[in-house]
C-alpha cells in the first residue's frame, strides 16, 4: 500500500467527495492577525483564494462572518452574500460566543466546521464539536494561532500571504481637486 505522503500518491479519482462545509470566521480576529502580519492596516482576505483552498472538492454549506462593532463594510457583505451566499454578523463584543453558538447550532447539518481564527478560546468548542462528530478545521496565520487550538482540531490551514491583498489607500479629494483646479488654470 502506498503511503499518502509520498508524492508520487495519486487517489483514485472515481471517489466523489460530497462533504458539506460550513465556514465560520472570527473576523477580528482574522483581520488582527494578517494586519500583524502583514505589517498594513490596510491588507484583506482575498476570499476568491482561500475559499476554494478551504474546501478541496466539498460543498459549501454556509458561509458567516463574525465580526465586532457596528461598522462593517457594505461591499465585504455585498461580496459574501453575491459570491458565496454568505452573511456577515455583527456582534456586541467578541465574535467568540456568537460564532460557538452558531456552529453547535449547525453541527448536526453539516460533516465538517472550519472555523477561522487561531483564538485559543475555541478550543472548547472544538473539543464539543468533535465529540458531536464534526469534523472540526482550523484556517488562521500560523504565527498568531494557539498551537493547543492546531493540536486538538483535524487539520489547520495555514492563511499565507497568498491569501490576501493589500488595498492601496484612496488619493484624498483635497489633492484630486487641486489637481483638476490647477488642470482647468493652464493657459
Amino acid at each position: 500500500m502506498k503511503d499518502i505522503k509520498d508524492p508520487q500518491f495519486r487517489p483514485p479519482t472515481n471517489i466523489q467527495i460530497s462533504q458539506s462545509v460550513a465556514i465560520l470566521i472570527d473576523g477580528n480576529n482574522i483581520e488582527r492577525s494578517i494586519h500583524t502580519e502583514a505589517d498594513d492596516t490596510n491588507t484583506m482576505l482575498n476570499f476568491d483564494a482561500l475559499i476554494p483552498k478551504l474546501l478541496v472538492n466539498r460543498g459549501l454549506s454556509r458561509l458567516v462572518y463574525f465580526r465586532e462593532g457596528k461598522h462593517i463594510s457594505a461591499k465585504l457583505q455585498e461580496r459574501l452574500h453575491n459570491y458565496y451566499h454568505g452573511s456577515v454578523r455583527p456582534c456586541h463584543k467578541s465574535a467568540d460566543i456568537p460564532l460557538s453558538i452558531y456552529a453547535i447550532q449547525v453541527a448536526n447539518k453539516v460533516d465538517t466546521i472550519i472555523i477561522m481564527s487561531g483564538d485559543s478560546d475555541y478550543i472548547e468548542l472544538v473539543q464539543h464539536l468533535k465529540s458531536e462528530g464534526v469534523r472540526v478545521e482550523i484556517a488562521a496565520v500560523l504565527s498568531t494561532t494557539s498551537q493547543l487550538l492546531k493540536e486538538e482540531a483535524d487539520h489547520f490551514h495555514e492563511i499565507t500571504k497568498e491569501d490576501w491583498f493589500t488595498l492601496t489607500p484612496k488619493k484624498s479629494h483635497k489633492h484630486r481637486d487641486k489637481k483638476d483646479r490647477d488642470k482647468h488654470n493652464k493657459p
